[in-house]
């Protein structure tokens, strides 16, 4: 067992383990990650062991029903043969349902044997699908970790960034804002027209000059 899987088994030690493909829980996880190769495997294993076990607890419950019958109707008999003395086809419906009643408790004997087997069976692979999900889940948050880290020191680093831009722009304006003031004050209006500058200095916005022969259109 390798050193990760000895970590999460030593965290799952004494816990109890919920049937995982039974689990809508556990379902939503791979909602978040990506469900790998070998856990898809190990969830159709354990889904077939859960099957098989339903499947014989449901046929032992079956049987149990059948020898009761059985064990029922053998009392009558027994008085039947009693008050006839012995008949030879009552005896013989006795010997018949006995020896279906052997045959039940037979049958429930491999059943329980293999029932025994099974809740084994389904606790070691369900473990084992339980340390596989939780290595995929860490993976997916140690991944996510380092690409929230990343992203979060970009957002920190744009934010300063744009904190300065915007000190730049604020200057800039400022100074467009100043000089247009200056120079409305000592050249006047009509000289300023002369320039074409369209500006207002109300609304922020950057002074512009027409593109060359044509006084709609305008470059920032």
């Amino acid at each position: 067992m390798a050193k990760n899987d000895e970590v999460y088994s030593r965290a799952l030690e004494g816990k109890s383990i919920p049937i995982l493909t039974l689990d809508n829980k556990w379902h939503q996880l791979f909602t978040q990650t990506e469900m790998t190769p070998e856990i898809e495997q190990l969830a159709d294993e354990l889904n077939a062991l859960v099957e098989r076990d339903g499947k014989i607890r449901t046929e032992t419950k079956n049987i149990k029903k059948i020898k009761k019958k059985l064990l029922g109707e053998i009392m009558p008999l027994r008085d039947q043969a009693n008050k006839s003395g012995g008949s030879a086809s009552i005896e013989k419906e006795i010997q018949d349902r006995t020896r279906l009643i052997n045959e039940c408790n037979d049958k429930l004997a491999s059943h329980e044997d293999e029932l025994l087997d099974l809740s084994k069976e389904i606790y070691d692979l369900d473990y084992q699908l339980m340390v596989e999900t939780m290595k995929v889940c860490y993976e997916t948050l140690h991944d996510n970790t380092d690409y929230i880290k990343t992203m979060d020191e970009w957002v920190s680093q744009v934010r300063v960034e744009l904190k300065k831009n915007v000190i730049k722009l604020q200057e800039a304006e400022m100074e467009n804002y100043n000089l247009y003031s200056y120079m409305h004050q000592i050249f006047g209006p009509e000289v300023i027209e002369i320039f074409d500058m369209k500006y207002d200095p109300d609304r922020r916005h950057p002074i512009r000059r027409p593109l060359a022969g044509n006084e709609s259109d305008y470059v920032e």
